[in-house]
């Protein structure tokens, strides 16, 4: 199993990967979407992520449409895309896609959802099935990598699962696209992770007019 672990994220200038928490069944729902509080998550979590919205491979990946940008940031986008054999993410990122993501689910690929109440496999149009692993991370993982042969096992989120799989030594490397935006507070990336038990190198710098992408290698201290 030649593959990689890794996960790639957008992360705010001052090192959040999501705006304050708010209920995802809010953020999501019509009632809740009339909360002051919930726009302005939106409003932030837009801000964040504008870097994507115009590429080329974005719209092409959620059927949007022919034509958008090509150049750095759709290459990244495009790249990550291409590399991953299978996803795995937690349950509440779950929750939120089930209620967000359109009947032909973003993946294409297996998807393995780290949870604690037991579920069938739920298969999408498209390529894409979700598995639901009930007894911990690293199961999750050993699926995962069963599954995806010699492709890369992308930790797709949240921030708590991505935590969890640094902090355990499971992950090989990581990109962040760092973005020119303040939060103030929210989630923080790094948040949980024990610094003593975790060496990274730069592996790579790619800037683009909109944001620039970090990438690092990771090896236990």
């Amino acid at each position: 199993m030649a593959g990689k672990v890794f996960f790639s994220v957008t992360m705010s200038l001052d090192g959040f990967m999501a705006p304050e928490n708010v209920p995802f069944e809010d953020v999501f729902s019509p009632q809740g979407q009339s909360d002051p509080q919930v726009r302005r998550w939106l409003a932030k979590w837009s801000e964040l992520q504008a870097w994507v919205f115009p590429t080329r491979f974005f719209r092409e990946n959620l059927k949007f449409g022919e034509g958008g940008e090509e150049g750095t940031d759709n290459d990244v986008a495009r790249a990550t895309f291409e590399r991953t054999g299978v996803s795995v993410m937690g349950r509440r990122m779950f929750d939120a896609g089930e209620q967000s993501w359109p009947e032909e689910a973003p993946f294409h690929t297996p998807v393995f959802v780290v949870t604690h109440t037991p579920r069938d496999p739920w298969e999408r149009p498209g390529g894409t099935t979700f598995h639901f692993v009930d007894d911990g991370i690293e199961s999750a993982l050993d699926q995962a990598r069963e599954a995806a042969g010699d492709r890369d096992v992308r930790i797709s989120g949240g921030a708590e699962t991505i935590q969890q799989y640094l902090d355990a030594g499971l992950v090989d490397e990581f990109s962040i696209t760092l973005a020119p935006v303040l939060f103030g507070t929210g989630i923080r990336l790094f948040d949980h992770v024990d610094p003593d038990r975790l060496a990274l190198t730069q592996a790579r710098s790619d800037a683009s007019s909109r944001v620039t992408h970090l990438t690092y290698t990771t090896a236990k201290r």
